[in-house]
């Protein structure tokens, strides 16, 4: 993720090595990437981390002066609004995610449980949950006939390779219904409107073919059986959407099939829920012979997949290395955010990690100027970047060829990739379409980048100018609604209770003066507050509002001691399951490390509530500094 910092020992969980029949196609093939699609307006719901999808990350760690030169022009936190800080205790010095298994994250489901890997057994099978009962006008537009073709087409049992059905009510909401009640009740479909002869047809098909589809339903599902399989991922050093492009592979299995509530950071040890639409725990527990950094378990049968958004939060056990403050110091600092809180500053994760960061990239697609977007994604730019990469910018800026910048690209999976064809695909007069190429959500992350660091801005000067306190003109909530304090009122209300807009065409602003200051901001970005519509409605951005003082719950920590900079400081659940010894800490030892513990609520960072503690900058540019300077 955006937060590496070099020197960490990987552990490696389990042996890896091709199930027999997948071997050839997993070992030799690169990952395809899964699309993450979000309502437009506020930032996508995450849980740490957000970045570009790219196949030229490896999961292996950089040589620390290599990375330390890579991040001589990263950003800072200055550079995206974050200034402020709640609390009065004076800051000490700590590395923070030194190794991936010093950041460990759980997942809090929507029950409010702690998600733990802890059983690997296949389960019994299970009583059928009762039905979710599905909207009547859905689910009376196919007919048991259509539905049978549509069933035997989603097992590749249809030999005409699709499903036609006649829309004999020619309305827009008909058509509509049936679209949704294909891809609703037969997950794997693609529907697509065709006129024959004057006639309406609604087209069934399988988007992929029949290679990505062809092994996973052979087998007998039985009725009493919920047609998901949910079970909980354990992953080291690997991000969800990449955890899922690798089950998917080995499964041979669209990687739409599978349902998760958030994504989770890569550079961590982490645990989360998925589910899966009629794939066998067998199989699923045969992976973990295969599979390294990955472990599944704890399987269930349930007759809903997952909805993005539907957990609770996260909790997170981290371990901040080698502090400098004292015991009192730690006390304060930690007791602090137990009572206040933290600013809900949006991380360094949001902007990227070279010296080009992705809110430029958003504000010239809000400004609708496109030859500007092309040339900050595609210009060569300060910092160590990988050798292709480079001779990929030199070759744009030298001949603007698209054709001939892709041929210096051996993955061209990458944004730079799919920027370049899309290019060579419709030239340089349709930069709109060929930008259509990189996938949705990472087109959206440039413009909720911008967003999050004029919110971030906004909230520094919300903090300057009237600190911890409730004023007139701030916004609460009231359900979804957002409400203008009066004078009184403010007098009743606490911090806890403000919240600040993103910028977009569905929200209001404070009335005090720093609400005005949206306006003047965006101004001096060539930026139109009353307008935020875009010609492509894709980035018309409604906005959001968001708390600007979060409160962690469950919150807990000690300082240890250890002599051995390379031993993991967390029990993992993956640990536990081996039967491996706790780690034992040395009173005496050479090293002192804060290890914490606390939960969050979604969308929220944990390194902004880390940051408050140490009151030191989280970007890998300073961190990476740190690290350098204590291994020197």
């Amino acid at each position: 993720m955006a937060e590496s910092e070099p020197l960490p020992v990987p552990v490696q969980v389990g042996e890896k090595r091709g199930c027999p029949e997948d071997e050839e196609e997993v070992t030799q093939s690169k990952k395809p990437k899964v699309e993450k699609d979000h309502k437009n307006g506020g930032p996508p719901p995450q849980d740490e981390e957000e970045k570009p999808e790219d196949d030229n990350d490896d999961d292996g760690e950089e040589d620390g002066e290599t990375f330390a030169d890579m991040m001589k022009h990263g950003l800072t936190e200055l550079d995206v609004g974050i200034l402020k800080y709640v609390s009065d205790h004076e800051g000490f010095s700590g590395i923070l995610k030194e190794r991936y298994s010093d950041f460990v994250v759980h997942e809090i489901n929507k029950q409010g449980k702690i998600v733990h890997l802890d059983d690997l057994s296949i389960p019994a099978e299970c009583e059928e949950e009762p039905e979710v009962p599905q909207q009547p006008q859905e689910f009376d537009v196919l007919t048991e006939e259509q539905k049978k073709q549509l069933g035997e087409l989603q097992l590749f049992r249809n030999k005409e390779d699709n499903v036609s059905i006649e829309v004999m009510d020619d309305t827009k909401e008909k058509r509509t219904l049936v679209h949704k009640a294909i891809k609703t009740q037969f997950p794997g479909l693609e529907t697509k409107t065709e006129e024959k002869e004057g006639r309406k047809f609604i087209v069934a098909y399988h988007a992929a073919g029949k290679k990505a589809l062809a092994a996973p339903r052979k087998h007998f599902w039985p009725k009493n059986r919920g047609s998901f399989c949910h079970f909980v991922l354990y992953k080291e050093n690997k991000d969800t959407m990449d955890a899922i492009n690798v089950l998917s592979k080995f499964l041979r299995l669209r990687p739409n099939m599978f349902s998760y509530m958030g994504t989770k950071d890569k550079r961590a040890i982490t645990v989360q829920e998925i589910a899966v639409l009629k794939i066998t725990a067998e199989r699923l527990a045969h992976l973990n012979k295969c599979l390294m950094n990955l472990k599944l378990g704890n399987f269930c049968y349930k007759n809903h997949p997952l909805k993005l958004g539907e957990l609770q939060g996260n909790h997170f056990t981290v371990v901040v290395r080698n502090i400098s403050g004292t015991d009192e110091q730690v006390h304060q600092a930690m007791t602090s955010l137990k009572q206040t809180g933290f600013i809900n500053y949006y991380g360094m994760q949001r902007f990227g990690t070279t010296a080009v960061s992705t809110q430029q990239v958003g504000r010239a697609i809000l400004k609708n100027d496109w030859n500007e977007v092309v040339d900050l994604i595609l210009k060569p730019r300060p910092g160590a970047e990988k050798e292709f990469l480079v001779r990929c910018r030199e070759e744009w800026a030298k001949t603007q060829d698209p054709e001939a910048a892709l041929k210096k690209l051996p993955n061209k999976r990458c944004v730079e990739g799919q920027l370049l064809r899309g290019l060579s695909m419709y030239g340089k007069k349709n930069i709109v379409t060929a930008f259509g190429l990189i996938p949705r959500n990472n087109r959206l992350m440039y413009i909720h980048s911008y967003q999050s660091v004029v919110w971030n801005t906004m909230v520094s000067r919300r903090i300057e100018a009237f600190g911890l306190k409730a004023v007139e003109g701030d916004l609460v909530l009231r359900g979804t609604t957002a409400h203008v304090l009066t004078a009184e009122e403010a007098e009743s209300r606490s911090i806890h209770d403000i919240v600040m807009p993103l910028p977009g065409y569905d929200v209001i602003y404070p009335s005090h003066h720093v609400g005005k200051g949206y306006r003047e901001l965006l101004v001096a970005d060539g930026l139109d507050i009353d307008n935020m519509r875009h010609k492509v409605k894709d980035y018309s951005l409604a906005g959001a509002y968001r708390r600007v003082i979060i409160r962690p719950t469950d919150v807990n920590w000690e300082v240890i001691q250890y002599d051995d900079p390379k031993i993991s400081l967390v029990h993992s659940d993956f640990e536990k399951l081996e039967n491996k010894p706790a780690p034992v800490f040395n009173k005496e030892g050479k090293y002192r490390a804060l290890r914490l513990e606390f939960s969050l609520p979604p969308s929220t960072y944990a390194t902004m509530a880390i940051r408050e503690v140490l009151k030191l900058d989280t970007s890998i540019k300073k961190q990476t500094q740190l690290n350098t300077t204590w291994f020197n």
